[in-house]
């Protein structure tokens, strides 16, 4: 298994949004990435930026990369931090970098239209690049994902927490139902099965079950992939926890079709050569 949403971070190191006095507020290194897959069967991780706010991360998060290959397959920067340098630096930035460049970007907001136009600007770089975009929205996130698929067919949209999906109990669960049947007919976009944990923290797992289940049949076990969204999850529970959440509606999947959501379209998708 490839587990495609984990965070390190320092607050030493910035990181605004994490409060002092709060679970989150300690170092989470290398270290304790390996402490938490012991026992997993993990290939390896997918390192996601964690919004420590400057271009830097994406150096830091390449060199962990470059130093801890057997615990990060990959890496996931942010796009935001890169668009005050415009569209020529960050296609250089991606040429000098080679095989050590992200292998996706990262754009969040509460939608896409919130999101910063600079930022909105580069996305064109990843699709020549045929690096990923990553898209953490709070609203209508699969929905913009089809309209950058569309926009730009070679790109792959990777839709993290299943598009921050809201309580399947609430009236704003029929438009997400709606958002991801609509995402069937765009095969470059992926959702990442994420965040569940602590997202739908208190939902039955059947509930549970039954969203992942409606991703995995609508779009396609080609077209998934899961993550533990670890150390975020940790007031709720474990790495181990937050993966065997992610997996509940995967039990109707043949082998070589829960194979291809666990592992084998990580691969694919972030260009991790095998």
């Amino acid at each position: 298994m490839i587990d495609c949403h984990v965070h390190l971070w320092d607050p030493a190191e910035g990181f605004p949004w994490i409060r002092p006095g709060g679970e989150h507020h300690r170092a989470f290194d290398e270290e304790d990435l390996a402490h938490s897959g012991a026992g997993l069967g993990l290939a390896g991780a997918i390192l996601v930026e964690a919004s420590r706010g400057d271009a830097g991360e994406t150096l830091a998060l390449r060199e962990l990369r470059r130093r801890r290959p057997d615990l990060v397959a990959g890496y996931v920067a942010n796009l935001h931090v890169h668009g005050a340098d415009g569209p020529d630096a960050l296609r250089s930035l991606l040429q000098e970098q080679g095989d050590s460049r992200p292998n996706g970007m990262r754009l969040g907001g509460s939608s896409w239209r919130e999101t910063p136009e600079p930022a909105r600007a580069l996305v064109p770089v990843l699709a020549e690049a045929g690096v990923a975009l990553e898209l953490n929205l709070h609203r209508k996130a699969l929905t913009a994902a089809v309209e950058a698929g569309a926009r730009y067919p070679g790109l792959t949209v990777v839709v993290d927490h299943l598009g921050n999906a809201p309580d399947p109990r609430t009236p704003q669960a029929g438009e997400w139902f709606r958002e991801v049947e609509s995402g069937a007919a765009s095969p470059n976009v992926v959702v990442k099965i994420s965040g569940l944990l602590t997202q739908q923290h208190g939902l039955e797992p059947q509930r549970i079950a039954h969203m992942v289940r409606h991703v995995v049949d609508t779009l396609g076990p080609d077209r998934c992939l899961i993550g533990s969204d670890w150390p975020i999850c940790l007031p709720r529970g474990s790495r181990a926890d937050s993966l065997a959440t992610s997996r509940l509606g995967l039990s109707h999947l043949a082998a070589d079709q829960l194979d291809r959501v666990l592992h084998t379209n990580a691969v694919r998708v972030y260009g991790l050569g095998g």
